[in-house]
């Protein structure tokens, strides 16, 4: 069974979370802190429960998500995986920073890329890898059929889907993709996004009017 623990870091409320097992192996989704307060929050709930980071991974790469890939690398020498397409966001991410007035080291490019029906494994654990681009052109959903969880980045939320104003958004192709691949999904998944509150599958379907 996979356990999840959420924080909520950084100027855009943004949720990082660490992901692990029975085998004490864990892997980091989307570190957003950007601050040593923050890092200290993460690093001791690592610590306290005696956690074995393995992997790094992005949902994508948006500068609010990125923004402690340097410190998780540094901290715990682990590689970084991210969809390939998420690379020109990651060139630009510390010009972005700048634009909100935030003061960023450049974040790192991934160590490995993956896609769609890649699977990313830690401990005894395993997640399915889908890509449903909009928000981003590489944003990936990963998600877990035994115990019914998928963390969706910006891709959907309560209520509302990612935003597909910024550079490679598209709203035709968010939409479709979250119809297509994310509400196909049995009803009862629970949905981890990458801000705000956890819902569900069933939820979303039903009661989304972006997707009515």
């Amino acid at each position: 069974m996979i356990t999840i623990k959420a924080f909520v870091f950084n100027f855009f409320q943004e949720n990082t979370y660490i992901l692990s097992d029975a085998t004490n192996s864990c892997i980091i989704i989307d570190p957003g802190m950007n601050s040593n307060t923050e890092e200290k929050k993460l690093t001791d709930y690592i610590s306290d429960h005696k956690l074995i980071p393995e992997k790094l991974i992005n949902t994508h790469c948006h500068v609010d998500h990125v923004l402690g890939c340097n410190r998780i690398k540094k901290l715990y020498n682990i590689p970084f995986y991210a969809h390939e397409s998420e690379k020109q966001l990651i060139e630009g991410a510390k010009p972005f920073a700048e634009f909100f007035g935030m003061s960023i080291e450049q974040p790192p490019q991934p160590d490995h890329t993956i896609s769609e029906n890649d699977t990313i494994t830690f401990g005894k654990s395993e997640l399915e890898i889908i890509h449903v681009p909009g928000h981003s052109p590489g944003s990936l959903v990963f998600y877990n059929q035994e115990d019914k969880l998928a963390l969706t980045g910006d891709v959907l939320f309560r209520g509302s889907i990612g935003r597909t104003d910024l550079p490679g958004g598209s709203y035709s192709l968010l939409v479709d993709g979250i119809k297509s691949k994310l509400l196909t999904l049995p009803k009862e998944t629970t949905i981890y996004p990458g801000h705000g509150p956890s819902t569900t599958i069933g939820k979303e379907h039903d009661t989304n009017p972006f997707l009515s």
